[in-house]
C-alpha cells in the first residue's frame, strides 16, 4: 500500500483547493472558472486525473498552462490546448451536456446550492444594493447545465445564507424537485467546498448538509458560520489534509499566492511581468 507523506505547513485556501480537486474523476470534462476552481482542476490533471480535460470560459479546450490564469482573456486559457475555439462554441456545447462538471464560485451560496455574484442588497433591493458584483458571466450557464457542480466558497456566515439576495447560477431553487419544474432536466450542485469543511446535497431534499469538517475545524464552528438550521452527517468524517505533493504543486502554479494568500490584492504591472518570466521555470 502506497505510504502516503501529508502536508503540515498548508493554509486553509491550499486546502480548499486541494478538497476540490480530490472530486474531480479521471476522463471527466470541467469547465473551470477563474480562481480557485481553475487552480483546483489543473492540480487533479497534474496529480489523479492526467486525462480529465479542462475547459476556459475564453474557449480553450484542454490548456496545459504553466501558471494560472487572471481572467477569461487570459493566455493560460489556451496554452499549449487541444482546441481554440470560440466563447459561442465552447458553451453551445455546455448546453448540449457535453461536460461532466462545472465549478464554480460566488459571494453567497444558500442551502439549496444557489449562488449570488450579482448584488449584496444590504439595506436596499436590486436598484439600490450596499454592492454591485460583476455578475454571472457564464456562471449561468455552467450552473444550468453542467451533468453536475462543485461549489468553492470561504465559510462565513455572511456568504451563507438561508436564501441568497439574487439567485445569479441556479442550484436546486427551492428543493426538492424544481429544478426540474423549471426544465433544468439534469444536473445541480454535488459539493460546496469550503475553506473548513464539505457540505453534500440530500439526494431527496436537496438541502446541504454537512458532511466532512477539516482536520482541527469543529461542527460547532461550521454551525455558527451558517445562516440557517444545518443539518448534520450522523457521521462527519474529517476531510483528507493536502499531500506533500499536491502541497508542491499548488505553490508551483501559484507562487504569488494569488489565489491561495492575499498576491492578487497587491500585484502590479511590474510584478505581473515578472510572473510571466519566472512562470516555466517552475516546471
Amino acid at each position: 500500500m502506497e505510504n502516503i507523506k501529508y502536508a503540515e505547513d498548508y493554509n486553509l485556501s491550499e486546502f480548499l483547493v486541494t478538497a476540490s480537486a480530490r472530486e474531480l474523476n479521471d476522463n471527466e470534462t470541467i469547465f473551470a472558472g477563474v480562481g480557485i476552481p481553475t487552480l483546483g482542476a489543473l492540480l487533479a490533471k497534474l496529480t489523479h486525473a492526467k486525462n480529465a480535460i479542462i475547459a476556459t470560459e475564453c474557449g480553450g479546450i484542454g490548456p496545459q498552462p504553466k501558471r494560472i490564469m487572471l481572467g477569461i482573456g487570459d493566455n493560460p486559457g489556451v496554452e499549449d490546448c487541444l482546441i481554440a475555439t470560440s466563447l459561442w462554441r465552447l458553451f453551445s456545447d455546455q448546453q448540449r451536456g457535453y461536460f461532466d462538471v462545472g465549478m464554480l464560485g460566488g459571494a453567497q451560496v444558500d442551502k439549496y446550492g444557489n449562488l449570488n455574484s450579482t448584488t449584496i442588497f444590504g439595506d436596499g433591493d436590486y436598484y439600490t444594493p450596499a454592492t454591485r458584483l460583476p455578475g454571472s458571466g457564464g456562471a449561468n450557464d455552467i450552473a444550468s447545465s453542467a451533468k453536475r457542480t462543485l461549489i468553492m466558497i470561504p465559510l462565513q456566515k455572511r456568504r451563507f445564507l438561508e436564501r441568497v439576495d439574487y439567485v445569479s447560477s441556479p442550484g436546486y431553487l427551492e428543493g426538492y424537485d424544481s429544478r426540474e419544474k423549471v426544465g433544468l432536466s439534469r444536473g445541480g450542485p454535488s459539493s460546496i467546498i469550503t475553506n473548513k469543511c464539505i457540505f453534500r446535497f440530500d439526494p431527496v431534499s436537496k438541502e446541504a448538509y454537512l458532511d466532512s469538517v477539516h482536520p482541527g475545524v469543529t461542527v460547532e464552528e461550521v454551525c455558527n458560520e451558517v445562516s440557517w438550521d444545518l443539518k448534520v452527517s450522523l457521521d462527519v468524517k474529517t476531510t483528507e489534509p493536502p499531500t506533500v505533493e499536491q502541497l508542491t504543486l499548488i505553490r508551483m502554479l501559484d507562487p504569488n499566492q494569488l489565489y491561495t494568500g492575499d498576491g492578487l490584492k497587491n500585484i502590479t504591472f511590474e510584478k505581473y511581468i515578472d510572473m510571466l518570466e519566472n512562470s516555466l521555470l517552475s516546471f
